[in-house]
């Protein structure tokens, strides 16, 4: 437990940095811009490419930066390319997903199964679960109606989203980018 309370504790840390609110702004505008290549596979199916771009800054801020970032971010496309009504629970679900990700990626060595972990987490809690509810709510359709669809979809990204992140953050790693952004961050 204190482990995790220390992992909490470093990545506040990290959110009180100007450099890493920088980073992860910048990052964001990557994630915004990347969120215009979105596919939609139907009225509640999405799929999409910035979520590799929140992964990295969940992985290398953690999951209380994440939360913060995830929230933003929900907003900011909301104001960006509004879709529809704006509805709290999805920017809770941003804000959850961020803490998982953090949670098990940050300051801790990247494995693919790792990747996958996190990934899985996130699908099932905020994406199934609680975003089927939300989209029910909002639909007025039952749960019922909309999960198998949505399991599906989530069931086939959850390989391919996780080895995108791992191939792509493995790759940033490699090439040193992510000790160059450590370094900065300290600065």
């Amino acid at each position: 437990m204190r482990k995790m309370a220390e992992l909490y504790r470093e990545s506040y840390r990290e959110l009180r940095r100007v450099r890493t609110v920088t980073t992860a702004a910048m990052l964001m505008a990557v994630s915004v811009i990347l969120g215009y290549f979105t596919i939609e596979a139907g009225p509640y199916l999405k799929i999409g490419f910035g979520s590799v771009v929140n992964q990295f800054v969940y992985y290398l801020f953690g999951p209380v930066t994440g939360a913060v970032y995830g929230g933003v971010l929900d907003l900011v496309r909301y104001v960006v390319k509004p879709t529809g009504g704006y509805f709290p629970g999805f920017t809770l679900n941003a804000i959850l997903a961020g803490v998982i990700y953090g949670t098990v990626l940050y300051r801790r060595p990247l494995t693919f199964r790792r990747a996958l972990a996190g990934h899985f987490l996130v699908a099932v809690i905020c994406n199934v679960c609680l975003g089927t509810l939300w989209l029910s709510m909002m639909s007025g359709k039952a749960v019922l109606v909309l999960i198998p669809a949505r399991l599906l979809k989530n069931i086939l990204m959850w390989p391919v989203e996780s080895a995108l992140f791992y191939v792509i953050a493995r790759k940033l790693e490699s090439a040193g980018l992510v000790r160059a952004i450590r370094r900065f961050q300290l600065g």
